[in-house]
């Protein structure tokens, strides 16, 4: 019996950067409209169509609009990426048994313990700079639109170290799921696959059928944690500290004032993003894999 081909950690974590970081630019327009919606509107004639607004945002302000707050967000996407990867195969590693199969369980718990590490260590910063960004560009008088660097060192200025952290809680409380459910079904179904088809569990799946099972693992995460990302972007938005006094009263009170129906605001785009991301992420992931090895 072939000996099971093991994963460097170098390479997962090469290989997860660069899949993020494609990821993010492939997909930004998506998280862009998603985070408008979420937001407390300071624009009342713009339209929260998801696909209106993106054209809308296009076609008044430009192309590059659609953009604001994407550097953060790939610098993020693609440091999240190459932690999660990492962390996920070092934990499956850990919990895998003396075949070097991973069960259901412990597929999820692996996940879980990967997205706990990116949320703290790449997301949460990363996050905050951009739903800030997003958030001062749709106000009447921009404060940090000026350039991409002095903006971004402004706004860290002006956040410090308690308002890029303000929203770590749902932001933890969102990877850790979506984590564990992304990374935890996506390895189950494709050790269901390679078991059905007598393929070693070592080697890669097709490029299509990996984005397929990684676009299907992006799609069950979106609607069980869109109440949990809603939440996340207002405590992060611009001024939440005046407005919500910590992760519980800022759900409460969007649930009282908005109603119940707010927390799912943005969630065609973020699935629209999820799908293609899940799809995007693992492919590049599989195939940067097989380039370093």
């Amino acid at each position: 019996m072939p000996e099971k081909r093991k994963v460097d950690p170098f390479h997962s974590f090469i290989a997860g950067g660069t899949a993020g970081a494609v990821e993010g630019v492939v997909t930004y327009p998506f998280e862009f409209a998603k985070t408008r919606l979420q937001l407390v509107d300071k624009s009342a004639n713009m339209s929260r169509n998801p696909l209106k607004l993106i054209a809308t945002i296009a076609r008044t302000q430009g192309v590059g609009a659609l953009y604001t707050g994407c550097p953060a967000f790939v610098v993020g996407n693609t440091a999240k990426a190459s932690v999660r990867f990492l962390g996920f195969d070092a934990i499956k590693k850990m919990l895998a048994d003396k075949d070097g199969k991973l069960s259901g369980p412990r597929g999820v718990l692996a996940g879980l313990g990967a997205g706990l590490l990116e949320s703290v260590v790449a997301v949460t910063p990363a996050e905050a700079i951009k739903t800030a960004m997003i958030d001062d560009k749709q106000s009447a008088k921009p404060k940090y639109q000026g350039g991409i660097i002095s903006g971004t060192v402004k706004l860290v200025k002006d956040l410090g170290f308690k308002g890029i952290y303000a929203g770590v809680l749902p932001v933890s409380l969102r990877q850790a799921a979506n984590s564990a459910v992304r990374l935890g079904s996506y390895n189950a179904i494709k050790t269901f696959l390679q078991q059905a088809s007598s393929t070693d569990p070592g080697a890669p799946l097709s490029s299509s059928l990996t984005f397929a099972v990684g676009s299907f693992a992006g799609l069950v995460t979106v609607y069980a944690t869109m109440p949990i990302d809603t939440v996340k972007t207002r405590m992060q938005a611009l001024g939440a500290d005046k407005m919500y006094s910590s992760t519980l009263n800022c759900f409460v009170k969007i649930f009282k004032e908005e109603g119940l129906l707010t927390f799912w605001k943005g969630a065609t785009p973020r699935l629209g993003r999820l799908v293609l991301s899940g799809g995007i992420v693992f492919t590049i992931y599989e195939k940067v894999l097989l380039l370093l090895n």
